[in-house]
């Protein structure tokens, strides 16, 4: 397998959008399934096997929650 190259974007999703991705991802979470999106033109494939948390930071003038999906590149 040929090795990813590094990448840390941002993609903001109309609200429609991120709705529909979340119920997807929770979907998938349910039935104990892999979880497959698209982001900024390249499919990323999310193993169920996957780590989720959460993250809250808190700074100047701005507070960020983050739901985060975590897993080993195999």
């Amino acid at each position: 397998m040929s090795k990813k190259k590094k990448r840390d974007i941002e993609k903001n999703y109309p609200i429609k959008d991120f709705i529909s991705k979340l119920r997807r991802l929770a979907d998938s979470l349910e039935k104990g399934e892999k979880f497959e999106i698209k982001i900024a033109g390249e499919r990323i494939y999310v193993p169920a096997h996957a780590t989720y948390n959460i993250e809250h930071e808190r700074g100047e003038g701005q507070e960020e929650i983050e739901f985060q999906i975590k897993w080993s590149i195999e």
